[in-house]
């Protein structure tokens, strides 16, 4: 940290809000989904999108993976991913480095996002140490702390290649053996109920910093160190998808968690699995445009073209997820098709 000097006041002055986390139970969204059935644009796309995910929860032979973009979790909804997880809604996650690390690992650590309730010049949030995610805060030296934890537990592992799902698992290990300050993160709750998490792009976070301070001092020091295995993560998934058969994506945002969901299928008829079963499931939420080409990684109908869905039982929802994700999984959770689903624990595939 630069050495110089913060107006502390000032500082605990905007960050005296902090974001409190929606609970998909304490409210049931049924009542809203059935309206936003019977009315058009939006509220109707996110009704079907309901729907799908209803469906995939109660075909028993559907593994339901839940793919992240984006800062939902700053946001106000790390407790409806969860409590996906909780609630047997998730078996499997693909995310960003920040929404498992600088968003969920951070608030394990004891730490919170804010509500910025007043933005100064974004100079003085800098001089402050206070970083913006547009409406919220998040406490630099918080989140340095953050980095300064990975530094700490790379330094405990063996020094040896780690798929990112290998390393979120020690994560949530150490977390449960007693370091978590919040004990109810999404990694610990993953690592308890046998849900893998993959970050593709891990080191585009904080985790990204802690790793390459223990490598260039490794590296110094001439002693082995720690890598992330990106080919490994493409492999196990895969491996994930072929065990499953039938999957659906609940995609809350795009890029590339969810290309690399959707991407499986692709790998495993390369590996010569020529019978694997698209997604047949899909619903994604997304702000992103489709006239630049992209969409945040493709339309799921324009992904149907490349073999990686199924345009059967997709939904896109053109909309800010914090304001429609919660209504869907809350809508899931008191419909209970999540009850009567068999609990996959896929990280059993990798003892």
């Amino acid at each position: 940290m630069a050495d110089a000097k913060i107006d502390t006041n000032r500082k605990a002055e905007l960050l005296s809000s902090p974001v409190e986390h929606i609970d998909i139970a304490s409210f049931d969204a049924r009542p809203i989904i059935d309206a936003w059935g019977k009315m058009s644009f939006t509220s109707r796309d996110a009704a079907r999108a309901a729907s799908i995910l209803n469906m995939a929860l109660e075909d028993q032979n559907c593994s339901t993976w839940l793919i992240m973009a984006g800062s939902t979790g700053a946001g106000g909804c790390l407790h409806v991913w969860r409590d996906m997880v909780e609630y047997n809604m998730a078996d499997a996650i693909v995310a960003t480095g920040a929404s498992i690390i600088d968003m969920d690992f951070l608030e394990a650590l004891g730490f919170k996002h804010y509500q910025a309730k007043e933005i100064p010049d974004d100079n003085t949030l800098r001089s402050l140490y206070i970083d913006r995610i547009y409406d919220t805060y998040i406490d630099e030296e918080e989140l340095q702390n953050v980095d300064g934890t990975i530094y700490e537990i790379c330094e405990m592992l063996e020094p040896r290649p780690y798929t990112s799902r290998e390393f979120i698992y020690e994560l949530g290990k150490w977390l449960a053996n007693g370091n978590a300050k919040k004990k109810d993160s999404l990694i610990q709750r993953a690592y308890e109920k046998g849900v893998p998490i993959f970050v593709p792009a891990f080191s585009d976070c904080s985790a990204g910093f802690g790793i390459v301070k223990h490598q260039v001092e490794r590296r110094k020091a001439g002693k082995p160190y720690l890598t992330i295995d990106s080919g490994g993560d493409f492999r196990e998934l895969t491996e994930i998808k072929l065990a499953a058969g039938t999957t659906a994506l609940f995609m809350v945002g795009g890029g590339v968690p969810k290309n690399f969901a959707q991407d499986t299928v692709v790998c495993a008829e390369i590996l010569g699995h020529h019978d694997v079963e698209v997604h047949k499931y899909a619903v994604q939420i997304t702000v992103a445009d489709v006239r630049d080409g992209a969409c945040s990684s493709s339309t799921l109908q324009e992904a149907a073209s490349w073999g990686k869905v199924s345009t059967v039982h997709e939904q896109m929802v053109f909309a800010e997820a914090t304001s429609v994700a919660p209504i869907i999984v809350s809508d899931a959770y008191h419909r209970g098709g999540w009850k009567k689903r068999q609990t996959r624990n896929w990280a059993k595939l990798f003892k």
